[in-house]
């Protein structure tokens, strides 16, 4: 991975993290789409990079974080269930991460769910987060760990399904990637040393210029999507996630047809 590779990659993560299109599942298109190897550094640069991302939320936010105790245990209440099968399901989530199918049928599948959400959920006005909401948003987002069916994405209909607005829920999500990502990169830095790896100085400045350019990209995607999803709901992210799956499939077979002729 070069220079210009990973400040693409970061663009494309600070765009899409908070969109429920899939960010992992982009960039692991946009990784094969260039030639990056997946290899353990290319891993380990797509999760880190999201801390970029999160500060963006901590910088966005940053009021309301001061505002109740009760605010964080609802946010640890809604973490918990992603420790529980992060850990049990870490080796079979990073087979998963190797494979474009994957990504394309839960794109499209979530491309029609994200069709009908507003249609089934839109009228919702709920703006209070109970604990039992918290975690069931948190199971939700679990949903995530499928390369392709996006964290934000999977959350936001969770709330949604809890007679939630598209509003607090969305921005309810934006907290919760905070402990979620700040542990996944915690685990997956952890996994890396523990493997044998180590960092060179080129791989840490490609590190350093992913989180800083995610952060700056993400501060505009976040801002322009809570105005978006207030005024026009999901219905674009739904068809945009169908052609990009269909689009995803029609590469790879193709690609596939040419390798056996």
């Amino acid at each position: 991975m070069n220079t210009i590779q990973a400040i693409i990659l970061a663009i494309i993560e600070g765009i899409t993290e908070f969109l429920p299109v899939s960010s992992t599942g982009h960039m692991i298109i946009a990784s094969s789409f260039f030639g990056i190897a997946q290899d353990d550094f290319t891993k380990l640069f797509t999760i880190v990079i999201q801390l970029g991302t999160i500060l963006s939320v901590i910088v966005l936010y940053f009021k309301r974080f001061f505002q109740s105790i009760d605010f964080y245990f609802k946010l640890l209440v809604a973490f918990i269930p992603a420790v529980i099968f992060g850990l049990l399901l870490s080796d079979f989530i990073d087979g998963l991460l190797e494979n474009p199918i994957t990504v394309a049928v839960s794109l499209i599948i979530g491309g029609f769910l994200l069709l009908k959400v507003d249609d089934w959920f839109g009228n919702s006005e709920g703006t209070e987060i109970s604990y039992t909401t918290a975690f069931k948003i948190g199971l939700f987002q679990c949903l995530a760990m499928i390369p392709g069916v996006s964290r934000s994405g999977a959350s936001i209909v969770g709330g949604m399904t809890q007679k939630l607005s598209r509003t607090t829920v969305a921005e309810f999500s934006f907290f919760l990637a905070i402990p979620t990502m700040l542990g996944a990169t915690l685990k997956k830095s952890y996994d890396y040393y523990k493997a044998g790896f180590e960092l060179s100085q080129d791989q840490v400045n490609l590190l350093i210029i992913g989180n800083v350019v995610g952060f700056i990209v993400a501060l505009i995607a976040i801002k322009s999507f809570i105005g978006f999803l207030t005024k026009h709901g999901f219905k674009i992210f739904g068809f945009y996630r169908i052609v990009a799956g269909l689009a995803i499939l029609l590469i790879h077979f193709f690609v596939q047809k040419l390798t056996v002729i």
